[in-house]
């Protein structure tokens, strides 16, 4: 299998990883931050030094693309740009909510066969970014901007057990109060999670093209203000 650099900068916690074989073999992580300006920098020369320590060849790299903030987006995908054209290797964007998915999958054996994933970005205010997902990850709902009430999700939640996790999941809590809400503390989207995606993505060739490939945030953000005025606020 492929040896795969993953960078994760989309919240306040700057990430980056390798993985090979299907397996995280390195990965570091500030969770204090936001410090993606002076730590993504400095992780991923940590990560390719191990790599080529341990005379590993890199293979592809891979971003976390959004939703989130729009700093540290820009930040992770220059340097994971960069570090495509520097190696010439390809990139591999994924979708952000997808990731935060990952460790709620492998981790949580409480979540039940027919239970809807909502993974949330916070996005002030009650906003959140979110998706609706399956337990296979087939797309239930797109992402979008949501202003969050006690009616947001209830024709999922009528369904029946929907999981509600990432940084904009705590806010949700005292408004969504259906029985079948379920929430799931301390879920951050890490660059250790992205690998089987990534690996997944990789052996497809599903590549992103390095020089116009963009971050969800400045491809969407026009269009969901232009839906939702309270996005700009």
């Amino acid at each position: 299998m492929a040896c795969i650099l993953h960078i994760e900068t989309s919240t306040r916690v700057c990430s980056v990883a390798v993985s090979q074989d299907g397996a995280c073999i390195y990965d570091d992580a500030d969770l204090e931050g936001p410090n993606h300006a002076t730590r993504c920098g400095v992780f991923v020369d940590e990560a390719l030094s191990f790599a080529e320590s341990h005379a590993i060849p890199l293979d592809a790299v891979a971003i976390s693309e959004g939703p989130g903030s729009y700093t540290g987006l820009r930040i992770g995908y220059s340097m994971a740009k960069g570090v495509c054209y520097g190696r010439g290797v390809p990139l591999i964007a994924l979708p952000t909510l997808e990731v935060l998915c990952v460790p709620v999958l492998l981790y949580h054996e409480e979540v039940e066969d027919d239970a809807l994933l909502v993974p949330m970005i916070d996005a002030r205010r009650m906003e959140v970014y979110a998706a609706v997902y399956d337990r296979a990850l087939k797309v239930v709902r797109p992402v979008q901007a949501d202003i969050v009430d006690g009616d947001t999700y209830r024709e999922y939640l009528d369904r029946g057990p929907v999981y509600f996790f990432g940084d904009g999941a705590g806010k949700t809590k005292t408004v969504i109060q259906h029985p079948n809400a379920r929430f799931i503390d301390g879920i951050n989207p890490l660059a250790k999670y992205m690998f089987p995606l990534a690996e997944r993505k990789m052996m497809r060739e599903e590549f992103a093209d390095v020089a116009y490939s963009e971050p969800f945030y400045l491809k969407e953000f026009e269009a969901v203000k232009s839906k939702n005025p309270l996005a700009s606020l």
